[in-house]
């Protein structure tokens, strides 16, 4: 009789990884290539991007509840599996936020925003790929360091951009709109920079 395949929680994370990346590519193209008209439909497609990271780390929960040996510590596979889902449920979040407040045109700091967060989901998949060898990887560590200046450049984009929007800007609503949307932008680069912190802290208790 064949040996039952263990789970692979290191896989588990790169397939999370890879839905906060078509996420994130996803509400790049969107915008950059921005329709009202067809908004509704990307946002059913993006949800179901975020429903299958769900489903990705569900599966994970109830494999952790019945096996008896994880490959690191039980805490840092829950917090690991959340922050990644965060990241996945902070770009969806984000279109939601275009549509519910009826953004007709897309500001030029929003695409800036996304490529920055496309760039920080795609280092953090090489580094989750990388952390089952986390010992002798050569290049996990840089990964969390460009994950980390990556959400130094969104603080400093939203600073510029929240300024911009409040200086050009004389529509109430508008201004509204965009402040909550620059935010939820924002978010997007600390749940990508709390991922690259919790690999950071495995590596650290392990080493």
């Amino acid at each position: 009789m064949a040996k039952k395949r263990e789970y692979n929680y290191f896989d588990a994370f790169v397939r999370m990884s890879d839905y906060a990346c078509q996420g994130a590519e996803m509400l790049h193209e969107t915008l950059r290539t921005f329709d009202l008209y067809t908004l509704p439909k990307k946002l059913d497609e993006i949800h179901k991007i975020e429903h299958e990271a769900d489903i990705c780390k569900h599966e994970m929960m109830n494999k952790l509840t019945v096996e008896f040996i994880a490959p690191i510590e039980r805490e840092d596979i829950i917090n690991l599996a959340q922050e990644i889902d965060d990241v996945v449920d902070a770009v969806e979040d984000v279109l939601m936020r275009i549509y519910m407040y009826n953004i007709k045109s897309i500001r030029a700091e929003a695409l800036e925003f996304t490529e920055v967060i496309v760039n920080c989901c795609k280092t953090l998949k090489v580094a989750l790929q990388e952390l089952h060898n986390f010992k002798k990887s050569d290049t996990i560590h840089s990964k969390i360091v460009e994950v980390n200046h990556a959400e130094e450049v969104g603080d400093k984009l939203y600073l510029d951009a929240v300024h911009s929007l409040y200086l050009e800007e004389k529509d109430p609503i508008v201004v509204m709109a965009w402040t909550e949307t620059l935010d939820r932008l924002e978010k997007c680069c600390d749940n990508c920079e709390d991922v690259a912190n919790v690999i950071e802290s495995v590596i650290m208790k392990n080493t």
